[in-house]
């Protein structure tokens, strides 16, 4: 690119009006001049080509992604991580922060994601180390989309319960079981304390314990609970298959009893999720699978809060997302990160309630609210409550006695005293 062509890619906020564009924030290393590699970032997700050859036009001006920030530093090391073919030259360590105008791909999610995660980005000249860390949309852009159908707010009232965390649980055994079985799990859980027994996401509709006959049992056993106990449960069922099976899926789960929906976000599809939301009749609840393929190294691929966004955005109202501690390589920063996008503002669109899970107990329940700073928060222990060595009942009043422990302000350890649910736990899962 000549100086007039780089000059072509930059502008500064004042330049523009902001409610035309998306930002975007990259990290990326370059090889070569880094003004130059940015504006080769924002020309290959845009418009490549300005002009048509002999015509005096530059379709810049309205069409192309502009470079708002950069910072750069040397980098004596050369990269990061060894990329075979990679530029030759001196590199850089960059930051961007890009103005992409919406007007080239619209309130469309699948167009959307191949211009800021697609070819010309990750084949931009000269950048073989990129990560997009974080995206944010204007109020008139994110006005076209529906988002959560019913948000934390509207969790919190079907469950009727306010001030606290909401309580899942993953039925374990997760895969072998047929439905009765399963069922009877769940059921115990519920009269234990949790307010959500789910499917894990691996287990679909299968053969040997299909979805239709596990949802019935389920429905029922969750009808029952509610009665015994005095107050709502729900059973989550995993309703992720092909997409075209989705709305006849969600028919057959919600129609037997299933009060909530899990979809595996990325496996499906955001856009597939979007086209669920207008059907759904009850909360719709995400599951990370794929997505640490391509957010878990920090100089590479996408960061997992762009993710959050984007499934808030196409309209769940739970995302369960990798949590704290080493079980899930997830830095701690990056889990808050992602907590934060479920909860802060964003224009019109309902705030979603985050679930940060990997290995939970009571042993780790106090660990995630001071983490996180509020209740606002789900809480969805597997083996924690089904693994417990008295059984899921058990595993679940543990979760809620670990939970009257901290709202009353007494160490959970010494709370376990004369509870013998929650000293069990406090043993068999220790803490981490």
């Amino acid at each position: 690119m000549t100086p007039d062509d780089i000059a072509g890619f930059y502008a500064t906020r004042s330049d523009l009006n902001l409610d035309d564009y998306i930002e975007l924030d990259f990290s990326f290393e370059c090889a070569g001049d880094p003004r130059e590699a940015a504006a080769h970032l924002c020309s290959e997700q845009s418009t490549a080509q300005w002009r048509r050859v002999g015509f005096d036009e530059d379709f810049r001006p309205r069409f192309a992604a502009k470079v708002l920030e950069l910072h750069a530093q040397k980098q004596p090391g050369g990269f990061s991580i060894a990329v075979e073919s990679a530029a030759q030259g001196e590199v850089h360590a960059c930051r961007v922060t890009i103005a992409h105008p919406h007007r080239n791909f619209g309130p469309k999610i699948p167009n959307l994601l191949s211009a800021v995660c697609g070819e010309g980005v990750f084949f931009a000249p000269g950048i073989p180390l990129i990560r997009l860390q974080d995206i944010r949309f204007p109020d008139n852009y994110l006005a076209a989309f529906d988002g959560p159908r019913f948000g934390v707010a509207g969790l919190r009232e079907r469950l009727q319960a306010f001030d606290r965390p909401i309580f899942f649980g993953v039925i374990k055994p997760n895969i072998g079981l047929p439905p009765e079985p399963f069922a009877e799990l769940g059921y115990q859980s519920w009269l234990g304390g949790l307010d959500i027994a789910k499917d894990d996401e691996m287990l679909a509709d299968v053969d040997w314990c299909p979805l239709a006959q596990r949802a019935a049992l389920l429905g029922d056993a969750c009808r029952k609970a509610t009665v015994e106990t005095g107050v709502p449960k729900i059973y989550l069922a995993n309703i992720t298959d092909e997409v075209d099976r989705l709305a006849e899926l969600h028919d057959v789960a919600v129609n037997a009893g299933a009060g909530a929906l899990l979809v595996n976000t990325m496996p499906v599809g955001l856009s597939a999720v979007r086209m669920l939301r207008k059907h759904a009749r009850v909360p719709l609840m995400a599951h990370f699978p794929f997505i640490a393929a391509f957010s878990r190294l920090a100089g590479y691929g996408i960061h997992s809060r762009v993710m959050t966004r984007l499934q808030r955005l196409a309209g769940f109202d739970v995302i369960i997302m990798p949590g704290f501690g080493p079980r899930m390589f997830t830095p701690e920063a990056e889990v808050m990160d992602c907590v934060r996008a479920c909860l802060e503002p964003m224009g019109p669109i309902k705030p979603c309630l985050p679930v940060p899970g990997g290995s939970d107990s009571a042993a780790t329940l106090e660990g995630v609210y001071r983490k996180i700073g509020s209740a606002d928060f789900g809480f969805v222990p597997g083996r924690g409550v089904f693994g417990h060595p008295m059984g899921p009942a058990a595993g679940a009043t543990s979760i809620r006695q670990a939970w009257e422990a901290i709202a009353a302000g007494i160490p959970v350890a010494d709370y376990a005293a004369g509870k013998p649910e929650l000293a069990a736990a406090l043993q068999a899962f220790g803490k981490r």
